[in-house]
């Protein structure tokens, strides 16, 4: 336990750092941001100097309590400039945790006056989450065998390279290839026609999958068919593999299933709702095109940007994106959601179960990246898609419980559980945002965001007595 409670006090100081970083940049909110800042370090350095004389080598089940403590903390520490700044408790929380969770859902409005150094923060927020989870999806996540999670160790260690043999190399290579990437659309977007801090803060909330942006209208701001198309390229960079890139920077097997089903994916779902587009609602083929291909990557990637109002283009295109928002991206990426590989060991157990009954004797695997896939790994993705449905489902009806209608608190309760941001219907949708909801509404998101980021499993494990006896 000590172990544990030293590291969140050092998060608390990497935050106030942070802090004290946007209070020398931004004038404008420095008391609020060097307030914040001396809260946060105050509070870390006590907890740190508590434990300091009592730290032990770390267990198992502290790697449990790490992953499901940091993002508690770090989601209360991105909170206090918020709440300094002028935001209740409730609403500042609720920005934060929708920020280092990236999921992207804010009660914000006025974003296009607000003070540049909210702004950026909120970005900023999304960026530690961004690359906080990829590392926890390489360090943690596999050993704890979460949803089936330990696949991922295969894949992502498949590199054939003795210099990428451990967890802690390999992250660093992806912290290189994530600074890159962010870099590389940064650039894109200033080149488009953005300022140096529209480019920053957007870069910051696309390679992270996030979907902060700094006006109201989100990137329907931008009317640039070059920024949009860059910004297709650099969330759909976001959402693939970064084990996938280090395979790439090394020559090595470049191969991932995951990455050929969602691309195929996206290519067939955009070609198809582009003609729909086009001839439904007479909109130039090129323009449907853009305008497809940018919401349907933003909502499968989990990015939440939003050029135009999609649920304007009538019930089908609702029910489309009501279904793309529980999808996600790949194992492996920022992205929220199920994650491509679970659908394709999901699909292909449906399919092995078939072939089953058909045929009760044949005997047959269920295969993933030409390997027979452990019966446990396959155990893991059905219980990970029953907790998703549950967790979903309990929510929805918790929402309900606070007068939310019921597209609201349905399409509420998957965008907070995939990390989306947008909902469908007039108070979530792409043109709305959640400051109308009630104080408990948002917890009861906020927590929604938390369990989704974690996979679930991470969560639930903390409600185990079981678990409680072997920590103490």
């Amino acid at each position: 336990m000590p172990f544990v409670l030293f590291i969140n006090g050092a998060l608390l100081g990497v935050m106030a750092l942070a802090m004290a970083l946007i209070a020398a940049l931004f004038p404008e909110t420095r008391p609020e941001f060097l307030e914040g800042a001396m809260l946060a370090g105050l509070l870390g350095a006590a907890i740190c100097l508590s434990v300091v004389n009592r730290l032990g080598p770390p267990r198992r089940v502290h790697a449990f309590l790490l992953t499901a403590s940091v993002w508690i903390t770090g989601a209360t520490a991105g909170a206090f400039p918020l709440w300094i700044w002028y935001l209740s408790p409730t609403d500042a929380f609720f920005e934060a945790m929708s920020g280092i969770t990236t999921t992207g859902a804010t009660i914000l409005s006025g974003l296009d006056t607000m003070e540049p150094g909210v702004l950026i923060w909120r970005a900023l927020l999304q960026w530690i989450g961004g690359i906080g989870f990829i590392v926890t999806g390489i360090a943690f996540l596999p050993i704890l065998r979460a949803g089936g999670m330990q696949l991922f160790r295969t894949e992502s260690s498949e590199t054939g390279d003795k210099e990428l043999a451990s967890a802690a190399r390999f992250a660093g290579a992806t912290v290189w290839v994530y600074l890159g990437l962010t870099g590389a659309c940064a650039f894109a977007y200033e080149l488009g026609g953005m300022t140096p801090f529209e480019a920053a803060a957007h870069a910051l909330a696309t390679v992270s999958t996030g979907g902060y942006s700094t006006s109201d209208a989100s990137f329907g701001h931008f009317d640039s068919a070059f920024l949009q198309w860059s910004a297709v390229v650099f969330m759909l960079a976001g959402g693939l593999p970064f084990a996938w890139y280090i395979r790439l920077i090394y020559g090595r097997r470049a191969v991932s299933e995951q990455v050929r089903a969602i691309l195929i994916f996206f290519a067939v779902v955009i070609l198809s709702m582009s003609i729909w587009l086009s001839l439904s609602h007479r909109i130039p083929p090129f323009e449907a095109l853009r305008l497809v291909a940018f919401n349907v990557v933003s909502v499968v990637t989990t990015t939440g940007f939003a050029t135009t109002d999609y649920t304007l283009w009538g019930p089908f295109a609702v029910a489309v994106f009501f279904f793309l928002t529980a999808l996600g991206g790949c194992t492996g990426s920022t992205s929220g959601g199920a994650k491509a590989m679970r659908w394709i060991i999901l699909a292909r157990s449906v399919r092995h179960y078939v072939r089953m009954i058909r045929a009760p004797h044949r005997v047959d695997a269920i295969r993933y990246e030409g390997r027979a896939v452990a019966p446990d790994v396959v155990q893991g993705v059905l219980v990970f898609f029953t907790l998703y449905t549950a967790t979903i489902g309990a929510l929805a009806a918790v929402l309900a419980l606070y007068g939310l209608d019921m597209d609201t608190a349905i399409s509420g309760a998957l965008t907070s559980v995939a990390n989306v941001g947008p909902g469908v219907g007039g108070v979530i949708g792409p043109a709305g945002n959640y400051a109308p909801l009630p104080d408990g509404a948002k917890w009861a998101l906020a927590l929604g965001m938390y369990a989704g980021r974690l996979e679930l499993m991470t969560v639930f494990v903390l409600f185990m007595p079981a678990f409680w006896r072997e920590v103490f």
